[in-house]
């Protein structure tokens, strides 16, 4: 796979090659400033961009940024972001652009290289990678108890297609069912699952969340 790194440490960005390499991964860029991706990625060609949160100027979220950013131009770019602590914000903002070939994660689960590698598969073919401590922290005051077991085998169908990033359309022709019956089921969806309306809780991100938190459970 050809990837991309932006980290304005040259202590992780070798890191990461030296890993990346080892599991047979081509690593085409190494960066230490986003405003260098843009370029790189159109001469490079990659699979996936691996961003760190915090990058120049400002060290704050220059990496989610950049990685909606790179959604909106290049929309089958595998993104993987990075960061040193959990911050559930972070992965609310990147998935309120879409659930496909987006994955936020903590630096600690990358030293595993299966689980990079995993990772980093999982965004090329279209999928969802998020932190489980991310995703537990933005559901420990919601849930309690397993939330999914209020669910019907189709709403369980229809939520997992939601974590893999489906538009209801495409779970309609999925699931051959009517597109007015996926949104009738993604409603209940909502609903079962108490999600909020408001806009600084996206209903749909709550949602793939949930099925990623309880994936096992669908």
């Amino acid at each position: 796979m050809r990837v991309i790194i932006v980290d304005d440490s040259i202590i992780i960005r070798e890191g990461l090659r030296h890993l990346l390499e080892a599991e047979g991964h081509h690593v085409v860029g190494s960066l230490a400033r986003p405003e260098q991706t843009a370029d790189a990625v159109q001469t490079h060609c990659p699979d996936v961009v691996i961003l760190d949160v915090r990058m120049p100027p400002t060290f704050t979220d220059e990496g989610v940024r950049l990685a909606m950013s790179l959604r909106r131009t290049r929309p089958h770019l595998g993104v993987l972001v990075l960061s040193q602590y959990a911050v559930p914000e972070y992965a609310t903002q990147l998935l309120q652009g879409g659930t496909k070939r987006i994955g936020y994660l903590l630096k600690d689960r990358i030293l595993d290289p299966l689980q990079l590698t995993h990772a980093l598969t999982r965004l090329s073919d279209g999928g969802t990678v998020v932190d489980p401590d991310v995703v537990g922290e933005l559901l420990i005051t919601r849930h309690c108890q397993d939330p999914l077991h209020q669910l019907s085998n189709r709403e369980r169908e229809v939520l997992h297609l939601l974590a893999e990033g489906l538009s209801d359309k495409g779970i309609a022709e999925r699931l051959f069912l009517s597109l007015n019956t996926v949104s009738t089921h993604v409603r209940r969806i909502f609903a079962k699952l108490d999600l909020p309306a408001g806009a600084a809780d996206n209903r749909r991100v709550l949602a793939v969340l949930t099925a990623l938190q309880h994936r096992r459970n669908l």
